[in-house]
């Protein structure tokens, strides 16, 4: 079974899928050993930790693969691809999808932004108009071909041009062929439910804490019409959070000795990234 079908199977029999951020292989493999279903590679916290850099369209199309191909090498667990605006018109979205299925992606984001894009809760937000958008969506789900890949279509213009162009726009994409629809960045729950009410899912909330869109569980986003509930940015945060208390205390006092209860232990660690099948297979082929 592709991984598009295990995205879709497991939406249909859960009814509404929560899919946390990663960033590296490393977080990639925490999050699938925690049991999620999908993971999402979120072009926001890659370009944190691989440049040290906002998203803010810094990202390039080979690096976003290339993150892609080191996750998907190391999890079985589908994974779908924040790809930003397909960095380029029709033709480089084409590209990118194909670069995604050969990577082993089971999915993508694919958004309206002008290019260089930002992050959907920043400020100054453009898009392109909705005919050109609309071509490239055509053109990533031609690029699928024959294969499995769950195309996610999602606009930011409730910023740019209002809720009701947002809308417009979301009904269109359903209509070009996407598997789901992101409305990126409303600003209440009445706005969410005017959304629901009017473009066909599944479909799409991006959970920020302390965003534009209020933070809001499973059961009452599920109420509200959101089936795919996405929460990039909370581990970066966390782990953001972890590495400076964890320099500040190194610094301040030379050793780790006070905070030892907050670090993972060196054989918890040494399982997660598969010590023992390395030794396993340095005991197997070792002359």
């Amino acid at each position: 079974m592709g991984k598009a079908q295990l995205i879709r199977q497991a939406l249909a029999q859960h009814g509404q899928l929560i899919m946390p951020g990663v960033y590296d292989a490393l977080s990639a493999k925490i999050a699938a050993r925690a049991g999620f279903e999908v993971i999402f590679i979120t072009g926001y916290s890659v370009s944190a930790t691989l440049l040290g850099e906002p998203d803010f369209g810094l990202l390039t199309q080979t690096e976003v693969v290339g993150a892609a191909q080191r996750i998907c090498s190391v999890v079985d667990t589908p994974v779908i691809v924040d790809a930003d605006t397909g960095y380029g018109n029709a033709i480089n979205v084409m590209r990118t999808v194909q670069d995604l299925i050969r990577a082993g992606a089971g999915g993508m984001f694919l958004e309206d932004q002008v290019w260089p894009k930002r992050c959907g809760h920043m400020k100054g937000k453009q898009v392109i108009p909705l005919d050109e958008q609309l071509k490239k969506l055509c053109a990533a789900v031609e690029a699928k071909g024959d294969n499995d890949f769950f195309i996610v279509a999602r606009t930011d213009s409730r910023q740019a041009l209002g809720l009701s162009e947002a809308i417009n726009r979301g009904v269109a994409f359903k209509e070009a062929g996407v598997d789901a629809v992101f409305i990126e960045a409303p600003e209440s729950k009445q706005e969410m439910r005017e959304i629901s009410k009017q473009v066909p899912g599944p479909l799409v909330a991006n959970m920020i804490e302390r965003g534009v869109t209020p933070l809001m569980g499973p059961k009452e986003l599920k109420e509200l019409g959101f089936d795919l509930v996405v929460w990039p940015l909370a581990p970066l945060y966390s782990v953001a959070k972890s590495l400076t208390d964890v320099y500040t205390t190194l610094r301040r006092d030379g050793s780790t000795l006070g905070i030892l209860d907050r670090l993972m232990a060196f054989d918890d660690f040494n399982g997660i990234v598969g010590l023992n099948e390395k030794y396993a297979l340095d005991a197997k082929y070792k002359s």
